[in-house]
């Protein structure tokens, strides 16, 4: 029994284990925000409700039909509803009927609400995209943050181990009088500093990886991590691409386009469907009824001349008897409203006029946001690429100073200086880099490449 309880304790620890280690890729971010994110989840139900009114639309072509039923009392003098009888007592009667029409014509109203109704769900659907692409940017944007947030801690963890070693030397040094015993307290400064940014590193780490868990809508952030081996190519060929070429791919295939192009053909719709109201509609209408009464019915006694009372006939016999139909064929035609129908045209109208300038904004806008990103990342490269030169140079020249400091030919402060030059250089190298990484995918993303590869 011992034995088996254990088992069981060991499975579970090793599960809390597994939960606590796990770490996140890029695509696992992206989906998994993708599918709880708030604003994606709004969109979603939009896109719904458009799908419902699409089934209106579709209803519109369909017939009506409705029933309805009443029973009512007349009290003293009345007329008879059943025997249209002039009575003085209290009348007790049912009514039942039965009405369907149908539009056989209405102007195009309900075929062009239709045609509506599909380009909403169009419409709705870009939306959607879009919100989804904008998620996608925003995780890659912030999973990089803590990528850059964790190689920075490696530096400045390391610098201060080597700050540690620095001073362990200058103990060797001032011992064997070759630099002065104040160098220590100068040595002792700069391993404090060291000390304080990795503590800053540390916070900043920690802060990214709260800022991504939040958009990922997971309380956990503490035990949340990311892989350091999901790292984002930095080979890509799109910057062999001109920029007219990718803005032309752009306006091919950005949502923010193709959601504002089907926004102006829904505004063309709405101008046919307010033009349908100066046509005439034709409908056919049907109904059957019936109705029963629940008193006596009086009548003349021959034999005494008295007046008697018969009771009613039974329920579905009077139904029968009092059964009825009608049929019917009705058209309204449009004469005058007060301008209400024509200013509904005008009205929509302008409305179609906004939207195509809403077109011709959105078309702009790509232009100058893909030229932005080819611009912004070409520099970023630019600057990468003499980041890395001066990490090259600096490192180089911190050597040089560590020789001629441990020899006496430089003193503490200009090898300080040295080493804090270095440590500059490799975090202006870790910051270009994912600045690089991150302009490539939003200017690949213009140009059609998905953020992460989907099976």
């Amino acid at each position: 029994m011992k034995s088996v309880q254990l088992v069981f304790v060991l499975f579970f620890v090793s599960v809390a284990s597994f939960a606590q280690e796990k770490k996140w890729t890029l695509k696992e971010c992206i989906n998994h925000a993708i599918k709880n994110n708030i604003s994606i989840k709004q969109s979603e139900l939009d896109l719904q409700t458009t799908a419902i009114s699409k089934k209106d639309a579709i209803g519109n072509f369909l017939p009506s039909l409705n029933g309805s039923a009443s029973h009512g009392w007349n009290f003293g003098f009345s007329i008879n509803p059943i025997t249209n009888d002039r009575t003085n007592q209290t009348n007790q009667f049912s009514s039942f009927g039965l009405n369907g029409g149908f539009d056989v014509y209405k102007g195009l109203q309900n075929v062009n609400q239709l045609r509506k109704a599909n380009l909403s769900i169009i419409a709705s659907q870009y939306q959607l995209t879009k919100m989804q692409e904008d998620v996608a940017l925003n995780v890659a944007n912030a999973y990089l943050q803590i990528l850059f947030n964790k190689e920075n801690l490696k530096v400045q963890t390391v610098q201060n181990l080597l700050d540690t070693k620095q001073y362990n030397r200058t103990v060797q040094l001032v011992e064997a009088g070759n630099v002065p015993k104040g160098d220590l307290l100068d040595i002792q400064a700069t391993m404090a500093s060291g000390k304080q940014r990795v503590i800053v590193a540390e916070n900043a780490l920690m802060l990214s990886k709260l800022s991504l868990a939040q958009l990922l809508q997971i309380q956990d952030f503490q035990n949340f991590d990311v892989s350091d081996e999901d790292m984002p190519t930095m080979l890509s060929t799109i910057l062999s691409e001109t920029p007219d070429a990718v803005i032309a791919k752009a306006k091919e295939s950005r949502t923010e386009l193709k959601l504002a192009k089907a926004n102006l053909e829904i505004a063309n719709k709405d101008i046919q469907i307010a033009k349908g109201a100066f046509q005439p509609t034709l409908s056919v209408n049907y109904g059957l009824n019936s109705n029963i009464s629940y008193n006596k019915i009086p009548y003349l006694n021959q034999s005494t001349g008295a007046i008697d009372y018969n009771r009613a006939s039974p329920f579905f016999q009077q139904f029968e008897n009092n059964f009825g139909q009608n049929i019917g064929v009705q058209m309204n035609i449009p004469i005058f409203n007060g301008f209400a129908t024509r200013n509904n045209v005008q009205r929509n109208k302008v409305n179609y006029e906004k939207v195509k300038l809403n077109v011709s904004q959105q078309e702009l806008e790509v232009e100058r946001n893909v030229f932005t990103a080819y611009t912004d990342t070409k520099a970023a490269k630019e600057s990468y690429e003499a980041a890395l030169q001066i990490e090259k140079a600096r490192e180089l020249a911190m050597q040089y100073a560590k020789d001629r400091y441990e020899i006496g030919m430089m003193n503490i402060f200009d090898y300080n200086q040295s080493q804090t030059a270095f440590v500059n250089a490799q975090s202006e190298v870790l910051r270009t880099k994912y600045d690089y990484i991150f302009r490539i995918k939003i200017l690949e993303f213009y140009f059609g490449i998905p953020l992460i590869e989907k099976q």
